[in-house]
């Protein structure tokens, strides 16, 4: 699958979400019914206009998407359909090109995703007790470590 990293685009709002939807759901099973409606309420309001990278496949459709502050990944979420194919992966490295000292936080429970990092070179800083929301949702901090 050839990959393409771009800015996205405010007519593929609700492709991203979409993204997000499928994403979360194959990945955070660990979320209560309620909060994951209620994420995706945020969710739904805030990407469109969102400055995200993209991972576009051949057609320029999106597959996969990250929002970068800085040095810090807000946000990496991958058609569960293309998973495993290196659209993480080549969306990572490009955020390393723009910030090598890159840091992200992840949920304790998504073992995944924790997997994922890991074995691209991140390791592990810290940890909160709750999510960003303040919720009972462990975080583990991250940075990258050549």
């Amino acid at each position: 699958m050839v990959i393409s990293i771009r800015r996205s685009r405010p007519e593929e709002g609700e492709r991203l979400i979409a993204i997000w939807c499928r994403s979360v759901d194959a990945t955070h099973d660990f979320l209560s019914k309620d909060y994951r409606a209620e994420l995706e309420e945020q969710v739904s309001a805030f990407l469109p206009a969102a400055p995200l990278w993209v991972a576009a496949n051949e057609q320029d459709e999106p597959v996969g998407f990250m929002l970068l502050t800085e040095k810090h990944m807000d946000a990496l979420f991958i058609d569960p359909d293309v998973r495993g194919s290196g659209v993480g992966k080549r969306l990572v490295e490009h955020a390393l090109l723009l910030a090598p000292d890159l840091t992200t936080n992840v949920n304790e429970q998504n073992e995944q995703a924790i997997g994922f990092y890991l074995k691209l070179g991140f390791r592990v800083t810290g940890r909160s007790e709750k999510d960003d929301s303040g919720r009972s949702y462990p975080l583990l901090h991250l940075r990258y470590q050549k």
